[in-house]
């Protein structure tokens, strides 16, 4: 199949032609006013709390399968051990809410319609279940952190200490080399033009589905007059 006919120039390696595709709904997200209302220290540790309590029924669902999904020719190479965030998620949560933090957990609306969709995808797509892998962990390994540098500063969080733990990937030395590999595996996606168009729209969506959950949290944590 001709590539210059579906998703773009031949040449064009297609974690470019994802990254590019996705720019808009990316952008949007990170500017949501929920986002930067917590990252402006404009809301209190409770709002940031929340939004933990969130991340952790999206990386539920993304992990949930993720032994399965080892094997698998199209997702397989993306799972890696030292990107799973479940673990450091549970000891944030922990230390924000308490040991009986399970008890109070909640997902918003939106957060569930999100975590629904990843764990679809994980069972039905491994094609989407690479949208979502990419949208969530590579974002994690570049957003990501400028989030716990103002969560340490704002809070008192002791420096990749609990509370942020999400955001620190003890076991990748080099996040900056890490991320090429990445990309190389996305340049190396082994299914066609038009799967990796659906890929692409699937980014989208997920980025979409973030962006609602960001709106749900700004509505619960409203902007200061």
């Amino acid at each position: 199949m001709n590539a210059s006919a579906t998703t773009g120039p031949a040449d064009t390696a297609f974690s470019s032609l994802i990254r590019t595709a996705s720019h808009e709904q990316h952008t949007e997200a990170e500017t949501s006013s929920f986002m930067g209302d917590l990252l402006g220290g404009r809301l209190g540790v409770d709002a940031y709390a929340r939004y933990t309590e969130q991340l952790w029924f999206v990386y539920e669902a993304l992990e949930a399968e993720a032994g399965r999904l080892a094997s698998d020719p199209v997702a397989g190479p993306f799972v890696r051990p030292e990107l799973l965030r479940r673990p450091a998620l549970e000891r944030d949560l922990a230390h924000l809410r308490g040991p009986g933090w399970r008890a109070t957990l909640g997902a918003l609306p939106e957060t569930r319609a999100y975590a629904a969709r990843v764990a679809e995808c994980a069972r039905r797509w491994p094609g989407g279940y690479v949208a979502h892998h990419y949208t969530r962990y590579l974002g994690d390994l570049s957003g990501g952190q400028i989030i716990r540098g103002k969560a340490e500063r704002t809070w008192g969080f002791a420096r990749k200490g609990d509370g942020v733990r999400f955001y620190v990937f003890e076991d990748i030395a080099n996040p900056a080399a890490f991320k090429r590999g990445y990309r190389e595996l996305l340049d190396a996606l082994p299914v066609d033009d038009l799967e990796k168009q659906r890929i692409v729209a699937e980014c989208r969506r997920a980025f979409a589905m973030n962006t609602a959950v960001f709106r749900a949290l700004g509505e619960e944590f409203p902007l200061s007059a």
